[in-house]
This record gives structure tokens, sequence and C-alpha cells, in this order.
């Protein structure tokens, strides 16, 4: 709102004001940039030059600033952006990135996220999230909508989000778990009940694996309903 409002201020006043004033900076603003760099201010700067809209050095009437915006939107890790100018001679783009729930590594050779708006977004050469991954026979369409709401769970709860490795999803949209610690496999099946699924892991190990020990099962089956049952190594 505070944005939305200054914007309308400036238009006014600096179109009355500050039309000959010539811009001497171009400053850019990525929100969130110190838990998430997919972006940098410099990218996005020579970005605006490459479009040939570099702002630096005209007159601020001559500087259209939805053309600016419009430009760094066409950058996939943009979710939105707000260009305007100052009173000092700079005109200031504050951005905002698109944050990522899950990463996708397909069998069939996909690598992308998938964002807060369940939409696919690409990987960067800037920087990783730390969200859940999963690998396997994904599909977009099983990735933006089930396994979505389960990864989205798992970032809910930290105690889930630390433990689980890799989401591993089998054919016809069953999953596994991959651990980070102990060596086995958590077998989920559909991810119908995944909550209740869940919870009845952490009985068993509470009242299993803390007793019989960690390594001697390799693979944990939840998806039967009010049992576990065990594969000995």
């Amino acid at each position: 709102m505070l944005v939305t409002g200054y914007l309308i201020f400036a238009m006014i006043y600096f179109h009355d004001t500050s039309g000959d004033q010539v811009c001497n900076s171009f400053e850019v603003i990525v929100k969130d940039s110190s838990d998430t760099h997919f972006l940098l201010p410099d990218e996005i700067r020579q970005l605006i030059k490459n479009k040939g809209l570099n702002p630096i050095g005209k007159q601020m009437k001559d500087i259209n600033t939805l053309d600016i915006r419009q430009a760094i939107l066409t950058n996939q890790m943009v979710k939105s952006a707000e260009v305007y100018p100052a009173q000092n001679g700079s005109i200031i783009a504050v951005v905002t990135q698109r944050l990522p729930v899950l990463r996708i590594m397909s069998d069939a050779g996909d690598n992308y996220y998938i964002d807060r708006d369940r939409e696919r977004m690409p990987t960067s050469i800037h920087y990783s999230a730390y969200v859940p991954v999963a690998t396997g026979a994904v599909s977009e369409e099983f990735a933006k909508n089930q396994l979505f709401d389960f990864a989205e769970y798992l970032q809910n709860h930290p105690e889930w989000d630390a433990w689980i490795e890799q989401i591993v999803v089998t054919g016809d949209d069953r999953v596994e778990l991959i651990p980070r610690a102990g060596d086995f496999r958590i077998v989920l099946g559909t991810l119908d009940d995944y909550e209740k699924k869940l919870r009845k892991f952490s009985v068993f190990v509470e009242k299993g694996l803390n007793v019989v020990g960690w390594n001697r099962y390799s693979v944990i089956n939840l998806s039967y309903d009010k049992q576990v049952v065990c594969t000995k190594k």
C-alpha cells in the first residue's frame, strides 16, 4: 500500500517539478534477498541495459517506468516489480522474487521448481533453494497438486522437513521417502491421508525402531491401514 501510494504521489509530483531532471542512478531492490538469492540487482540492471531502457543520463520526462517494469517481468525468477522515480534523481525498481516450495528432478530429465503459486519456475545458476526434492516418475500435474500439498506440509512442519531427504515418485503417483537417518525406505503409497501415515510412522519409531534398532529393516511400508509392514534386511 505504501509503494502504491508513493507511486501515485511520484507521478503527480515529479511530472510537475522534475521532468527536466536527469536520472543519475538506477537502484534495484530485491526483496527477501537475505534468505533467497535467485535474483541479483546487477542481473536486473544488465537486463534493462540489454533492452535499451537504461534510465541513467536521461531526463525524467523521457523515462518510461512502465516499459522498465515490463522488461523486468520477463525474467522468470520475478514475481512482481514496481518502478518509480525518486526525488534525488534516481529510478528505483523494487523486485519480488518467486519463492519455490518443491524441486523436481524427474526420470524424464526435467529439473525445475514449483513455486508458491503452484507454477513451474526454472532453476538458477546463482542459487539452490533448500526445499524438498522429488525424483522419479514425476508428472508436472502431480507436482503442482498432490506433491505440492505434501511439500508445503513438510515446510510447515520443520521436524519432518529436516528429517526427509528425498521424495521418490514411482509408478501411478505412489511415493516413497528417503530419510536422512536410517538405511531404509519409507513407502507411503498414495499421498492420501499422508498426515495419518506420518503420525503412524512416529509411533513406530518410538515403540519399534528405538527398541529393535534402526538398521534392522530395509523397507518400512505405511500404505496399509492400521499397520506397519516391514521388510528385514
